[in-house]
């Protein structure tokens, strides 16, 4: 089964908005079987998406669409799916009720161009949006199924969710294929490939292995098409993670503060973090997993070193002795953490996130991370780019493959 996005908005060719829906899309769909054989991205011009729509549906079965189904002028993608299909536009009244209510729970002003939002392609099979006020929309067109939603990524996604995927995990043309992720922290991609080379060549042929690096860890997608694609893949991954070991922490979706969560949890143990360079990164990484309060308790931010000095206990002679950024003042960051929160564990991060601030000795991306109880600390020093939100988001994932590090090697 083959299928094609296309992503509409100015927006996204200038630069002023990150196309993250067609990659979140292409991820999901492409777990179920489906292949994405095109991803286009277009602007609120009503002939090129007229255009866009005819060339990307004659050879694929879905056509997911996003953006330009809101209230205001330049939100003409229905106008565009109604003049492609040949059809008028319908005024659908539950879809205002819906908006009406939205708006009244929330004290929100209602605008006249919301009953401008209500009309639809006559044919349209609509999908209820939780999330916000314009529906997706599931239509056919020759042979394919066209399906369109907001461009906001939340809305698209709950609609993707609840109706979308649902739809394609039923449709019997995906059970050939299976798909799975094996998640990795601590290894270089090509120390990754090497650990699984031999095994690789015992596999089945029709195995298909990528590697996908990011921030500190590396994936590895294991899919199969054809008969007895399940089994297959099942076996390969089993195969694979005993050669990985002990860096793989999860599969699939699985996120590595949720890995260490459930290493805390499980070991009985309390943490808590106090940061610099990190501005509270490492908190917020942590505290998205539902159920972290069942074991984090709190944060320091101390960005100045007189919150170090007040706050963590760290010494002044330490600070000016070996400067903020240091293997001794992480040190002393983790103990003071430890002191006034109360708890087992607790991770520090100090360093030079940048553009500016960098010297010959301690150049910008020198971030030292510390994971230490009271008894034991590990420190780790770092070199990295000068790019400041990369740098902090690199320390704040780096920090949680450290705790488990930490944890396993207890």
């Amino acid at each position: 089964m083959k299928a094609a996005i296309l992503a509409i908005g100015t927006e996204l060719l200038i630069g002023q908005t990150i196309d993250t829906n067609s990659a979140w899309i292409g991820e999901q769909v492409t777990s179920l079987g489906v292949t994405i054989t095109q991803s286009l991205a277009i602007p609120d011009d009503k002939p090129v998406m007229i255009q866009a729509i005819k060339r990307l549906t004659r050879d694929v079965q879905y056509l997911f669409v996003t953006g330009g189904l809101g209230p205001t002028r330049d939100d003409i993608t229905k106008d565009a799916l109604a003049e492609t299909l040949g059809v008028e536009m319908r005024y659908d009244q539950a879809t205002y009720d819906r908006i009406v209510t939205y708006f009244t729970r929330r004290g929100l002003a209602l605008s006249h161009l919301h009953k401008e939002q209500c009309y639809f392609p006559i044919g349209t099979q609509l999908l209820e949006n939780t999330m916000g006020t314009a529906p997706g929309m599931l239509m056919k067109y020759n042979d394919c199924s066209i399906i369109s939603m907001p461009g906001v990524p939340y809305e698209m996604k709950e609609i993707m969710s609840r109706h979308v995927l649902p739809l394609l995990r039923a449709d019997q043309r995906s059970i050939t294929y299976s798909q799975r992720t094996i998640h990795t922290a601590g290894i270089a991609e090509s120390s990754v490939a090497d650990r699984i080379a031999d095994t690789l060549t015992i596999l089945p042929p029709s195995l298909e292995i990528a590697y996908l690096p990011t921030l500190g860890t590396v994936k590895v997608r294991v899919s199969n098409r054809g008969p007895q694609s399940e089994a297959i893949v099942e076996d390969a991954v089993s195969r694979l993670t005993d050669q990985l070991q002990p860096y793989v922490y999860g599969y699939d979706g699985l996120q590595i503060q949720e890995a260490v969560q459930r290493l805390m949890i499980e070991s009985n143990l309390t943490l808590s973090t106090a940061e610099s360079c990190t501005g509270g990164y490492i908190s917020h990484l942590i505290t998205s997993t539902p159920g972290s309060s069942a074991y984090y308790q709190g944060s320091i931010i101390a960005y100045s070193n007189r919150l170090k000095e007040s706050l963590l206990k760290v010494n002044a002679k330490t600070i000016q002795d070996h400067g903020a950024v240091s293997e001794q003042v992480v040190k002393e960051m983790v103990k003071g953490c430890i002191e006034a929160l109360g708890t087992d564990i607790a991770i520090a991060a100090s360093g030079i996130a940048g553009p500016t601030g960098g010297t010959e000795a301690k150049p910008v991306g020198t971030v030292y991370l510390c994971i230490g109880n009271k008894e034991r600390q590990i420190v780790r020093k770092f070199g990295l780019n000068k790019n400041r939100i990369i740098n902090i988001r690199y320390s704040s994932r780096a920090a949680l493959i450290m705790l488990r590090k930490f944890l396993l090697d207890q």
